[in-house]
């Protein structure tokens, strides 16, 4: 199972408005494991940079002055992505801006996004797992103990890094208790849900309790049935 862990920097909000992309940062993921390889660019987009964009990034239109051109990249940024599943914190944002960098090269000829890549947005995932709480990346970090210490503005590779560790840790639990070994679980909402059964590591080690701690215990199940006056749901 090949997953890019995807984010991107932008000039504004809404491509609608004439906003690009300026930064596409990508971490490879296969088998759930980090791969080491990834795709990072910064892009020239041709237009002013919005204030408020500048300061959730840093990225300032003098930088990028040098920088090459989405069309630059664009074969090479989709071969990279092509046939994996891209994981987004808030896709539909991302992708309406790959759509609209897509569209303006030629819709014909490059298609969208969706029709290369599976898209899984870990933003509904997390909504579906933490309903009315916080689930912005810097919420998921702290709930998950992820180390984010270096993020103090937004950057399209550091971001994806950042989610990369965020997405396994959400997704590394159990995902269903099966009662019946014929049955699969049924992730919520059309998620994929996936059950890997572990063939390969060694029996945990079973210690057996001494004397001593099996008296002990005994002896502490006796004063809860004479504190509660019944008899206790170990000894049932």
């Amino acid at each position: 199972m090949r997953q890019i862990i995807l984010d991107t920097e932008t000039t504004g909000l809404d491509p609608a408005d004439g906003h690009r992309i300026i930064e596409i940062g990508c971490v490879e993921l296969v088998n759930r494991r980090l791969t080491g390889n990834h795709f990072h660019q910064y892009l020239q987009p041709d237009r002013k940079i919005d204030e408020s964009a500048v300061e959730v990034h840093g990225i300032t239109s003098e930088f990028l002055a040098d920088k090459p051109r989405f069309t630059d990249v664009a074969r090479e940024f989709l071969e990279f992505i092509r046939g994996a599943e891209l994981v987004i914190h808030n896709a539909p944002f991302d992708v309406g801006f790959l759509n609209h960098e897509f569209a303006r090269l030629g819709k014909e000829e490059w298609g969208q996004i969706q029709e290369h890549c599976q898209i899984l947005d870990t933003l509904t995932l997390a909504r579906q797992m933490h309903p009315g709480q916080r689930n912005s990346l810097d919420a998921l970090c702290k709930r998950y103990s992820i180390d984010n210490s270096g993020r103090t503005l937004h950057g399209a590779l550091l971001d994806s890094e950042i989610l990369a560790d965020v997405y396994l840790a959400m997704t590394g639990g159990q995902t269903a208790l099966l009662l019946d070994a014929s049955q699969e679980p049924q992730a919520p909402n059309g998620l994929q849900t996936t059950l890997r059964r572990m063939t390969d590591r060694a029996p945990l080690p079973v210690i057996r309790p001494s004397a001593d701690e099996i008296a002990a215990h005994e002896a502490y199940l006796d004063r809860v049935e004479k504190s509660c006056g019944g008899k206790s749901v170990w000894r049932q």
